[in-house]
């Protein structure tokens, strides 16, 4: 797990490579990640956008950005925490992501940058 802390707000990353709906002789591998998010400041913030950079050593880097996280943008006060899990397919058994989510402030409105720490995405197919 790799965690980082931006403006009060952590965020951890847990990742897992799924063997079973990975083919590496097609070149496809999946991975899943849980991301927690918790709020360590003493604001209520929402979580409005994300950007990730996405890395494959067999490919060019990719940026996927929108709105929310899985569908939601959920606003948490301070001691809250929100959990999802998402995924990734590379086309190696190797890479990387990095990203950031854009938060706001529901006391004044301001809005900020949390960083999403680096995390490697690295198939195990020797132990499966």
């Amino acid at each position: 797990m790799v965690t980082a802390v931006t403006s009060g707000i952590q965020v951890s990353v847990e990742v897992t490579y799924q063997a079973e709906f990975s083919s590496p002789h097609q070149h496809h591998y999946v991975f899943t990640y849980k991301v927690t998010i918790e709020n360590k400041s003493n604001h209520t913030v929402q979580l409005l956008r994300r950007r990730w950079e996405i890395l494959d050593a067999a490919e060019s880097k990719k940026i996927v950005e929108g709105d929310g996280v899985v569908g939601q943008q959920p606003i948490l006060e301070p001691g809250e925490s929100h959990s999802y899990v998402s995924g990734c397919n590379l086309k190696s058994g190797l890479g990387k992501m990095i990203g950031t989510y854009e938060m706001e402030k529901i006391f004044d409105g301001k809005h900020f940058d949390v960083a999403i720490p680096e995390f490697q995405l690295i198939a195990n197919i020797f132990h499966n």
